[in-house]
């Protein structure tokens, strides 16, 4: 993507109603204000709060505002000209229940209190092979236990990845620290018993993924 429509993206992003793009010392200091209230004040109502990080194109977020009507859906994500898609799509088709953040997710918890998230969908990311790229993992301990601090006690986490690797990780560590894995599955589209919403949306990523023959690999767990 060139300079000057990145450019172009984030000065839209600007004046879209559904993306929230905090000052980042403001965050540090703890005076987010949306912290806490994130379904009265901004969604207004009392819906349950569902994240998407790393919601890259926001895709998912966008396909399971459609499907939820009943849920408000938040996608998550630094780069702001890429969801500028998915904020786009959602203004112009009416979609009042999806909203996209501009954060780092190091810093999710610094957005949302204790208690405040439902559900996390945690869609292709990056799997960071690399041995000094393991502390960006998205599934790693140290993420797992901001994940914790903001999602309710009967909270769920999906992790939808392309990563073989990612999926075993995952899995290995969420058995040896006690978790509640409450579905697993290497293959979704050759093995039965995979959620209707995890079949239906596919991102462009995903998309690519398939048409090389790639096995696409789901976890859903809750955190103890």
């Amino acid at each position: 993507m060139g300079s000057k429509n990145k450019l172009k993206r984030f000065k839209e992003n600007e004046t879209f109603a559904n993306v929230i793009q905090p000052n980042r010392e403001e965050v540090i200091a703890g005076k987010f204000p949306l912290r806490g209230s994130w379904a009265r004040d901004f969604f207004k109502n009392e819906h349950p709060i569902v994240l998407e990080l790393g919601c890259g194109k926001g895709e998912y977020t966008v396909n399971l505002a459609q499907r939820n009507s009943c849920k408000n859906f938040i996608g998550v994500d630094i780069k702001g000209a890429r969801f500028w898609r998915g904020a786009k799509t959602a203004l112009e088709v009416g979609i009042t229940n999806a909203a996209f953040l501009r954060t780092q997710i190091e810093l999710i918890d610094m957005f949302f209190a204790p208690n405040e998230v439902s559900e996390i969908w945690i869609t292709f990311p990056d799997p960071q092979i690399k041995y000094k790229r393991t502390k960006h993992r998205l599934t790693n301990e140290e993420f797992l236990e901001r994940y914790k601090r903001i999602l309710s006690p009967q909270g769920v986490i999906h992790l939808k990845t392309d990563s073989e690797y990612l999926h075993g990780y995952t899995l290995g560590l969420l058995h040896g620290l006690g978790q509640e894995v409450l579905y697993a599955n290497h293959h979704i589209y050759r093995n039965e018993g995979a959620p209707a919403e995890v079949l239906a949306i596919q991102t462009t990523y995903e998309k690519q993924y398939l048409s090389q023959g790639k096995p696409i690999t789901y976890i859903c767990f809750r955190l103890k």
